[in-house]
């Protein structure tokens, strides 16, 4: 296309050119003829005009600009070798990977429990009766961490059923002796004793518990009228035994366990 607009150009100059040429020999023949000032200044202007014109010829024609070719950015894959880009992970499954804290777990358990109860004897103490807590008290090394992450969490009271006072100091040196009174969350003022199983029915229906900890199925079901959660605990699990009553061999593992 800029070809063609050139040939254009150079034919009309080519006539242009012809016609001040035979302008000249006309003006030249005028002069010989009539030798007068305003002949004469005619002539200057029309021989100014000849030298742009002179020079116009002698410029080359401008052709348009070509912009230069734009450089390809190469491609993440490209950079690679061509085995494309690598795949993303996503946000949730890095979390998901990520192993979660004792409190984290406490926390994503126990959401929206701001009392929970829990009795002592086998679910806290390796001891299973009243009887043994007159010889020996001693406390289940795996739910130390668990009990002081839930009292951080939400208002914990601890409850069992004793024979006599011996048995109940003996049980808070075991709890002191494990360090469960040492943050603050748990003290010793929450840990009660009755001499029969209906007091601890009562204890926990008095504190009005979301959540209670056992391992009298009698008590669990006198109970699941009013506690909004409870955990039964038994070597025999039964999965959930009702909507609002979970069974698990330990405290620990129920807690441990996926949601």
């Amino acid at each position: 296309m800029s070809d063609r607009v050139a040939e254009h150009v150079g034919a009309l100059v080519r006539r242009l050119a012809r016609h001040l040429n035979r302008r000249i020999s006309d003006t030249l023949a005028l002069l010989l003829r009539h030798k007068s000032a305003g002949s004469l200044g005619a002539v200057a202007g029309f021989a100014i005009a000849v030298v742009f014109v002179w020079k116009f010829l002698r410029s080359p024609p401008t052709r348009p600009r070509r912009s230069a070719p734009k450089r390809r950015v190469p491609s993440a894959a490209a950079d690679s070798g061509g085995a494309g880009t690598a795949p993303k992970l996503e946000v949730s499954d890095a979390v998901e990977s990520t192993p979660l804290t004792t409190g984290q777990i406490v926390r994503k358990k126990l959401s929206g429990v701001r009392k929970m109860t829990c009795q002592i004897l086998g679910v806290i103490l390796e001891e299973t009766s009243p009887e043994d807590l007159q010889k020996h008290a001693t406390v289940r090394l795996p739910v130390v961490e668990l009990l002081l992450e839930i009292a951080k969490h939400c208002d914990l009271y601890l409850m069992e059923t004793v024979i006599d006072d011996a048995s109940e100091e003996r049980v808070l040196l075991a709890l002191e002796s494990a360090g469960l009174f040492q943050s603050g969350g748990l003290m010793k003022e929450k840990v009660l004793f009755s001499s029969t199983e209906i007091g601890r029915t009562s204890f926990v229906r008095q504190l009005e518990s979301d959540f209670h900890v056992d391992t009298n199925l009698e008590i669990i079901s006198q109970l699941s009228r009013f506690i909004r959660y409870q955990l039964y605990i038994s070597p025999m699990e039964a999965g959930q035994i009702a909507p609002n009553v979970y069974t698990s061999s330990s405290l620990e593992q129920y807690l441990c366990s996926p949601p």
